[in-house]
């Protein structure tokens, strides 16, 4: 056999080893791709690898971080929220760094007294500087079944998308003196935890321990699937735009860019740009 033809069974055999290891990533297996950050036990893997639970009780919270980091990518996890009364709770599940000058993709589900619709907080920091809320009401109960949350960012912008329909996009405007989260690799994060301080109406509303244990659930973990690179530049068709108006319009409860009380000196650039 020539050189040429052993260089190329090598590299066909490495190829291979290649996309089994991404074929096994992005089957999502909780055992191989997360380690628990805290809650002592209660923070549990199921059904071989394919479940997650994360639950609260009075005397801690639970949580969890990917083994790896991203630095862009398309990630799509597969929850279903605390049922019945979660009041006081907090869902979060997003991207982050360390240090001072993190940045950081934000999903937060914040819980609500039974019969009224989880608050879907999200956020965007940037060198440590984050101010960027939207917030949602969803169309849906998303403590029925398990529905999709995806982040997707790549260098022009991030996509939050929640069964596949944007619901926020926070464009790359460094041109005009905006930072964006570009440069260091973030780590998929989730906790549940007590926040009632301020979590369900502004804290009016308390953590009821009698329906403690609350639970959160995961299931289809995805990082840039295999074979899938379009979240590279991913951005939105004419339909996509369509459907982001109709979240923002029907569903939007909270706007950072239309708060003119808390910005007197002025709205962020960002809020004065294209929001596609």
């Amino acid at each position: 056999m020539s050189y040429s033809s052993k260089l190329s069974m090598v590299l066909l055999l490495s190829l291979s080893i290649t996309c089994v290891m991404a074929m096994a990533a992005s089957a999502g297996n909780f055992y191989q791709d997360f380690d628990f950050t805290f809650g002592d036990g209660r923070a549990k893997i199921l059904n071989g690898g394919q479940l997650l639970t994360l639950n609260l009780d009075q005397a801690s919270g639970s949580g969890f971080k990917s083994k790896n980091d991203y630095l862009f990518g398309r990630i799509d996890m597969q929850i279903k929220l605390v049922a019945g009364n979660s009041a006081g709770t907090v869902t979060a599940y997003y991207l982050s760094s360390e240090g001072p000058t993190h940045d950081e993709i934000d999903f937060e589900f914040l819980g609500n007294v039974s019969g009224d619709p989880y608050t879907l907080h999200t956020n965007v920091f940037s060198q440590g500087k984050g101010n960027r809320e939207q917030q949602f009401h969803l169309w849906f109960d998303p403590t029925k079944a398990f529905h999709t949350y995806s982040i997707v960012w790549n260098m022009q912008r991030i996509i939050f998308l929640v069964d596949n329909i944007p619901i926020r996009v926070f464009n790359n405007l460094e041109s005009v003196g905006v930072p964006f989260p570009k440069n260091q690799p973030m780590r998929i994060y989730s906790s549940l935890w007590n926040a009632d301080d301020w979590a369900t109406r502004g804290g009016l509303v308390k953590t009821d321990w009698t329906k403690a244990p609350f639970t959160a659930s995961y299931r289809n973990f995805k990082a840039n699937a295999l074979g899938d690179s379009a979240w590279q530049t991913q951005g939105l068709d004419a339909a996509g735009r369509n459907r982001l108006r109709w979240v923002q319009q029907k569903f939007m409860v909270y706007n950072y860019c239309n708060d003119l009380k808390r910005f007197p000196q002025g709205l962020p650039a960002e809020c004065r740009r294209s929001r596609f």
